[in-house]
């Protein structure tokens, strides 16, 4: 499974970007696919999560209201609308997929991960 993550840039706070993430291959009917975001000297930290079967959808305290996760099933991607931007969402964003049924919100339960693409949102 290959993922590819594009949609990254740079933003004035109060802006929108859009990140996008193809998979090339979706494993099992229960697979969901994941955000995450890493800051500079900071873990990588869950972003939102939804599913592939019925558009479930997670997100964290930190973007919920702000950002929305989706999908195109046919299309294999898997999007993130960030809206209301702040400094404080600069990071490099990457893309998960899993077939893991939950703990969508954990990085260990990912089993492939996409190359990441930086947002930087300046004050």
């Amino acid at each position: 499974v290959q993922l590819q993550a594009c949609g990254g840039g740079l933003v004035q706070a109060g802006g929108s970007l859009r990140l996008s993430c193809v998979a090339s291959t979706r494993t099992f009917s229960k697979d969901a696919m994941g955000w995450f975001r890493q800051a500079p000297g900071k873990e990588r930290e869950f972003v939102a999560s939804i599913s592939w079967s019925g558009g479930s959808t997670y997100y964290a305290d930190t973007v919920k209201g702000r950002f929305t996760i989706s999908l195109d099933n046919a299309k294999n991607t898997v999007s993130l609308q960030m809206n209301s931007l702040k400094p404080e969402d600069t990071a490099v964003y990457y893309c998960a997929q899993t077939s893991a049924g939950g703990g969508w919100h954990r990085t260990d339960r990912y089993d492939y991960w996409g190359q990441g693409t930086e947002v930087t949102v300046s004050s």
